[in-house]
């Protein structure tokens, strides 16, 4: 698979998010929706609760007396980076349980938009070997901005990178349900996502974004999914016999 260029936008990326929530009531779709959605009211209530019981201590010792002064700048700074870090552990545990969902749910909506859904299986030892490497991916990328979260001042530039990594992390995710329903592991994807790391960068965005935002973050995965499954079926580059029978089939 090759992504066009045109998937490097975005805006383009942005607006497949939005297509998603909308096809989110879809008849066709609304079985597989369900089970995650009520999977997700129960952890983000958690993550709600244990945030704002923890917030206010974790970041009164995490500033040190002589730069209380700036408080009113850190405060808002550690509260999204420790909401990014709940929501994005919280949405990783969420995805784990409702994967077998996500993964039907990007097949039936490639068969909505394109007629067709071919799931390829694949070896369950692959398929370990492939979510270890992505583990090992996420850990050896994290650990490092935790410690520098920790270090007064440079938290402030560890809380964008935070913020920057959670989104290509959450974009990956939701991607990957319908790129392994196409045959294509975890080091595969990550080379095809890289090719379009602004689209795939600004689609985790917005995402995490409505993952923070009450009532919305409930419908918010399936609806990611959704425009996941979306975005790489219609940025894909078409074969020059896929384009003839389009074009035909047009006339």
């Amino acid at each position: 698979m090759i992504l066009i260029k045109k998937a490097n936008n975005p805006l383009i990326a942005v607006g497949f998010l939005i297509k998603g929530l909308k096809l989110v009531t879809h008849p066709t779709l609304r079985s597989f929706i369900i089970i995650p959605i009520l999977i997700n009211i129960v952890l983000y209530s958690v993550v709600l609760a244990l945030g704002y019981y923890y917030v206010d201590e974790l970041i009164t010792q995490a500033i040190p007396n002589w730069l209380h002064w700036l408080s009113w700048i850190l405060w808002p700074l550690f509260f999204i980076s420790f909401f990014v870090l709940s929501f994005f552990s919280f949405t990783v545990l969420a995805n784990l349980i409702a994967s077998p969902f996500y993964g039907l749910l990007a097949a039936r909506t490639q068969a909505i938009i394109s007629g067709e859904a071919q799931v390829v299986e694949q070896p369950v030892s692959q398929v370990l070997i492939a979510e270890s490497k992505r583990l090992l991916y996420i850990i050896t990328r994290i650990l490092p901005l935790l410690v520098l979260f920790f270090i007064p001042v440079i938290n402030v530039l560890a809380s964008f990178m935070l913020a920057v990594f959670g989104a290509w992390c959450l974009a990956m995710e939701y991607m990957a349900y319908p790129l392994e329903n196409e045959g294509l592991l975890f080091a595969e994807q990550k080379e095809l996502l890289k090719s379009t790391r602004l689209g795939v960068l600004s689609f985790g965005g917005i995402t995490m974004l409505g993952l923070t935002l009450p009532v919305l973050n409930i419908i918010i995965a399936p609806a990611a999914v959704i425009g996941a499954t979306l975005y790489l079926h219609e940025m894909r580059e078409k074969l020059p016999e896929v384009q003839e029978i389009n074009a035909e089939a047009a006339q």
